[in-house]
């Protein structure tokens, strides 16, 4: 069985339904307690600038199972968008979004090839905490105009300088 939200359907909502049914059903068979979606962190969202940015998020996800070395290549991973793209029927094919912007011709190689450092390093904050992917300067302004400070600062409580420590032992 597939389950899709309806095309006028509110994508958040369908979510929300799609990921808090199976905890309620587990806590129910397991006689337990407990809140929220047993999938934590699935469904992520955030701005994108550009087409460049778009293939890089996209080839973040679709790579997913070749870094995780669940497979040898991306498109073997059968519960993939990729698998689907690449070997699925038209039915299952037929399942997929097109996408905003056309995917290069050798789409699988892009996917399956090594993933610099730099493309990691940039895609993992906005993939992670939702902060924008783009270049820094549109990054800061986007940022800015969505209020979304808290998506760029550091997870708990900020890191003292080394010049402040280093001043309160020459102060005592």
């Amino acid at each position: 069985m597939v389950v899709y939200p309806r095309p006028a359907s509110n994508l958040s909502t369908w979510m929300q339904w799609l990921t808090v049914t199976p905890t309620h059903r587990w806590h129910r068979h397991y006689h337990s307690a407990g809140q929220g979606p047993l999938y934590q962190g699935r469904f992520k969202s955030f701005p994108i600038q550009d087409d460049g940015h778009l293939l890089t998020a996209m080839r973040y996800v679709e790579a997913e199972p070749l870094r995780a070395k669940l497979v040898d290549r991306a498109e073997s991973w059968r519960w993939g968008s990729l698998w689907r793209r690449a070997r699925g029927s038209t039915q299952q094919r037929a399942m997929l979004a097109e996408p905003p912007v056309a995917l290069p011709q050798d789409w699988l190689s892009v996917v399956n090839g090594s993933q610099e450092d730099a493309e990691l390093e940039e895609i993992r904050p906005a993939a992670a905490r939702g902060s924008p992917l783009g270049d820094e300067t549109w990054c800061d302004r986007i940022v800015k105009d969505l209020g979304l400070q808290s998506a760029r600062r550091r997870v708990g409580r900020p890191k003292k300088s080394e010049n402040s420590v280093l001043e309160r032992v020459n102060a005592t």
